[in-house]
């Protein structure tokens, strides 16, 4: 697409997949999808402190793949489930399932829920409302709107 100047206008789909493909100096570690499962939509990661993971699991329909260390636990969700949502604090979203302060962490997290099938991913909307309700955040959709 060209505007009236004949310069190239960018789309906002294209400003953000720029966002996102920008990468910090250093090695980066990624949560892994686990041999013998596949993640055609891509992965992101959504990270709660350590004490909130057994409070999310029996809040949740079905679970993909969990990682945890002893700060944090991790659900591997697809790419963009973070589009109009905003995660309720303390949650943290990591796109491209890319740990942060990955190379100062001695250690990776630790698989520690695997699903059956060869889909990793948890749904993101059950996990947002979950942490949602664990959090006493009124989901995005459900804020007022003010002009």
């Amino acid at each position: 697409m060209t505007g009236t100047s004949g310069a190239r206008v960018l789309s906002l789909n294209a400003l953000v997949g720029l966002q996102r493909g920008r990468r910090t100096p250093g090695t980066l570690r990624r949560l892994p999808v686990p041999d013998g499962m596949t993640a055609p939509m891509g992965c992101d990661a959504v990270a709660v402190p350590a004490h909130f993971g057994p409070l999310v699991m029996p809040r949740l329909p079905r679970v993909g793949c969990v990682y945890a260390d002893e700060a944090h636990w991790w659900w591997l969700v697809p790419s963009d489930s973070d589009h109009a949502l905003e995660w309720p604090a303390p949650a943290r979203y990591a796109t491209g399932a890319v740990l942060p302060g990955a190379p100062d962490l001695p250690d990776p997290p630790g698989l520690i829920h695997r699903p059956d099938g060869t889909l990793p991913y948890t749904p993101p909307i059950p996990l947002y409302l979950a942490l949602c309700r664990l959090t006493g955040t009124t989901p995005t959709w459900s804020r007022p709107v003010s002009a």
